[in-house]
């Protein structure tokens, strides 16, 4: 049972081989996927993010061009001009449908399953969506840019990388945030009275979100006061581009704006921090990785998304005493996870979201999405449109968020349309064996057997109860 538990829980469901290859030693299976980075699993040219707001820039000075000539000529732009051009939707959403395809592609074909899951868990806990218009090209760019490449390091290392991220800025708009002692802001006061004054203030979004959704937690111990400092001491954290004085840096790249910054000390969580300029706010995030609050939060996440809604108290404290005593080491606060004893119970505890049926199902199938269509299509359907939670705090983590009834029929459609489209050369009771397991059920592989075509078998096998649960 312990390499089901292995491939069904930690990882993203099983490929044909993927228990057997988990079966003489489960725990060695799961640490050998933690060596290095986790970069997708195909080779698809994604566009980076600097390329992608370039892309944008350029769009929006063609609108901006085609709006002056229309009110130069005192014309309302025909259905051909800028009334029908968005440079959202023109720039931005070939690059979103490319890189959720990709995606769905890398969790299909992966051969290091858990660490593609850990991915997916920390995009969901630094989250970003889509919904909001600067964000829709480049929220894929977060998860490949910084996600990838540091969930296999430091805890403070997939941090600042985050935060530092053009999406999770432009998401919470800390572009736009300004000191009021900053050169700006100063500058701004200075201008005469015939000369209208731009106002200038600190944005909070970013400041509270890394404290309350990215570090400590909610209940961490900061005050509405540590908040604003925070705000303060991250002002001019920004996004290349620009014109002017907001001119400066890569298109797309982070970028520290001096000019926007609130200058001297700063009093935060008890600590004055006497840095200047990037490095102030870089300083803070480096003792907020390491803070207990932040193991304790993090540890109960992990627990919650690895082994139960309710996270068994004894494997969190096992989870962040390992983060404290490492420094945040993310390898080996995984291995205490794969440690914990409450992490092989037998009972699959966790109902899966859409994206782990939609995932699992194309890894028990040997299926390859082939077109964007069909994966955004999917999710839609499912009620987990990819890269868009809606809000900083990303998708919810637990069965009563996913399990009513309009959801699980919504389930049974899209499991019925799968299985028309790979009935063919399928056994359901050989795929149940195969993709399960020891947690096929006797009644269910009996049930599929008697199943009037194999497409009925098949998605009787996906609505399942021991399908619909890791």
């Amino acid at each position: 049972m312990q390499a089901e538990i292995a491939v069904l829980r930690f990882g993203l469901g099983a490929r044909p081989g993927d228990l057997a290859a988990a079966q003489a030693e489960p725990r060695a299976w799961l640490m050998a996927q933690l060596k290095g980075a986790a970069p997708l699993a195909v080779n698809t040219a994604l566009a980076p993010s600097e390329q992608i707001f370039t892309e944008l820039l350029a769009a929006r000075e063609r609108l901006q061009d085609e709006k002056r000539e229309a009110a130069a000529q005192r014309a309302a732009p025909d259905a051909t001009g800028a009334a029908a051009f968005n440079p959202v939707r023109d720039a931005y959403l070939p690059h979103y449908r490319a890189q959720v395809l990709a995606r769905a592609q890398s969790a299909a074909l992966t051969t290091r399953p858990f660490a593609e899951r850990l991915v997916h868990f920390w995009t969901n806990h630094f989250a970003v969506s889509a919904d909001k218009g600067a964000v829709i090209g480049i929220a894929g760019t977060l998860e490949n840019e910084a996600i990838r490449p540091h969930v296999d390091g430091r805890f403070i290392d997939l941090l600042a990388a985050v935060e530092q991220h053009p999406a999770m800025i432009a998401f919470l708009d800390n572009q736009n945030s300004v000191g009021k002692d900053s050169e700006l802001a100063r500058l701004a006061a200075r201008r005469g009275p015939d000369k209208p004054k731009r106002e200038f203030g600190i944005n909070e979004n970013l400041a509270r979100e890394i404290l309350e959704l990215h570090t400590l937690g909610v209940n961490g111990g900061y005050t509405q006061a540590d908040v604003t400092t925070f705000a303060q001491i991250i002002t001019g954290w920004s996004i290349g581009g620009g014109k002017g004085r907001l001119a400066g840096g890569t298109p797309g790249q982070f970028y520290f704006r001096d000019n926007l910054h609130e200058p001297g000390p700063k009093n935060f969580l008890g600590k004055t921090y006497y840095q200047s300029g990037r490095r102030q706010g870089e300083a803070v995030l480096a003792d907020l990785a390491v803070h207990p609050a932040t193991a304790r939060f993090i540890a109960t996440k992990l627990v919650r998304h690895f082994v139960a809604d309710d996270p068994p108290p004894a494997a969190v404290e096992r989870v962040a005493r390992v983060f404290i005593k490492t420094g945040g080491d993310l390898p080996r606060v995984y291995g205490a996870l794969i440690e914990a004893p409450e992490a092989w119970d037998a009972d699959m505890r966790k109902f899966k979201t859409p994206e782990d049926f939609v995932f699992s199902t194309l890894r028990a199938l040997s299926a390859t999405p082939q077109k964007p269509e069909e994966v955004v299509r999917a999710f839609e359907l499912l009620g987990q449109r990819q890269y868009t939670p809606g809000s900083p705090a990303g998708w919810p983590d637990t069965a009563k968020s996913w399990d009513g009834s309009d959801a699980l029929l919504r389930r049974v459609l899209w499991a019925s349309r799968v299985a028309g489209r790979y009935e063919q050369g399928q056994d359901p009771a050989d795929l149940a064996l195969s993709c399960l397991g020891a947690y096929a059920r006797p009644e269910t592989v009996t049930a599929l057997r008697r199943a009037s075509s194999a497409s009925q078998g098949l998605t009787l096998l996906l609505m399942s109860p021991e399908f619909q649960r890791r």
